[in-house]
């Protein structure tokens, strides 16, 4: 009790009005006595260390706030208000190992930071063990390249839907993000192949203008390149080995009817409708992932009417494509206008034309 009597007499001393040399003294002693013993305390002990150190730490210097805040970002029980207070605190010497390490700190208050402090807030939150979906959106819509490249980069990262999306976009024009994502295992194929296309046609534009001259040379090589990185991602994923082998015994029983098919494109399946699609049509697989990713709507309307299809499995086909954001009514009848006037012998032929430009390297 002595230990705890000395330090209530220095406690009224240093809030009650004692210098903040005194208050960061008496502050790193409260510390030292939480530390040794923490893990150990009740609700009311916690409540009363939360309520002491939260005054006592309430302006002292830089130096001894980020002292305070990288020994209790370690503290399995850190108490909740002194931790919310560390994690925004404008300075990152002071929030940085909070935001980077502290079990204490919530999600929502991981979220309500990234929304709202600096860039060097976001990348420490982006070095955290876990990440979840709801931080990462914020991570990915406020952060610079930096922030960005950070949380791609870390394994614990979680994604959205809507957040592999926004890694996509940003990975065009970012070589080092570009490879943080294709090394990624978690991120889904149809983003990969969305990637691929997106970079091949940045690649092949840049060319294409430097080298006006030599504009097909450069479409047939682009176009090879991106195939060959595509059919390696293919080879490494685990779910398309395993769609492609299911698909082609289905195939080989004559048992991959529209019925079939429609049942992998309204499940979201991106690999099982985009090998099934292949099989039913007899075109490349890259023909219809490519289809599948692109913005335009066209090709993958043809397909569909080629192979026969109704529209209730057309537009299954396009919600695979357009992912959970989904078209609204009116992209979906204009869409099914389209396909209504496509004629199925006219669909075919175009088919025959897609066969030709890929044999030709050139989709």
């Amino acid at each position: 009790m002595g230990m705890y009597e000395g330090l209530l007499d220095q406690l009224e001393d240093a809030i009650g009005g004692g210098s903040l040399s005194r208050r960061a003294d008496v502050l790193r002693r409260v510390t030292d006595l939480f530390m040794s013993a923490s893990g150990s305390f009740s609700e009311p002990q916690l409540e009363l260390f939360d309520e002491v150190m939260t005054r006592l730490a309430e302006g002292v210097e830089l130096a001894a706030r980020a002292s305070f805040g990288s020994r209790l970002a370690t503290a399995v029980d850190a108490p909740l208000n002194v931790i919310r207070m560390l994690a925004f605190d404008q300075a990152i010497e002071v929030a940085g190992p909070v935001l980077a390490q502290s079990a204490r700190v919530t999600e929502e208050m991981l979220v309500e930071n990234a929304k709202t402090m600096s860039q060097d807030h976001l990348l420490a939150i982006s070095t955290r063990k876990q990440l979840h979906e709801n931080v990462t959106d914020v991570l990915l819509e406020r952060g610079n390249s930096v922030v960005v490249s950070s949380t791609a980069q870390n394994g614990g990262s979680r994604f959205s839907t809507s957040g592999f999306s926004t890694l996509v976009e940003k990975a065009v024009k970012d070589n080092r993000l570009a490879l943080c994502v294709w090394s990624r295992p978690d991120i889904p194929r149809q983003e990969l192949v969305k990637l691929f296309q997106r970079v091949s046609d940045e690649v092949r534009t840049t060319l294409e203008t430097a080298r006006p001259r030599q504009a097909e040379q450069v479409r047939a090589a682009v176009a090879a390149v991106s195939e060959r990185i595509q059919s390696m991602a293919r080879a490494g994923a685990g779910s398309y080995r395993t769609a492609k082998s299911e698909i082609e015994e289905l195939h080989a029983q004559g048992r991959l009817d529209e019925a079939a098919i429609f049942t992998f494109a309204d499940a979201r399946d991106f690999d099982r409708t985009a090998v099934a699609l292949s099989l039913a049509c007899d075109v490349p697989i890259g023909v219809v992932e490519r289809a599948l990713v692109q913005k335009r709507v066209e090709q993958l309307i043809v397909l569909a009417k080629a192979a026969g299809f109704s529209w209730d499995t057309a537009k299954a086909l396009l919600r695979v494509k357009t992912g959970r954001v989904g078209f609204g009514q009116a992209e979906f009848d204009q869409c099914c206008a389209s396909f209504t006037r496509l004629q199925e012998k006219t669909a075919k032929t175009a088919l025959q034309f897609y066969r030709l430009r890929d044999r030709a390297g050139r989709v």
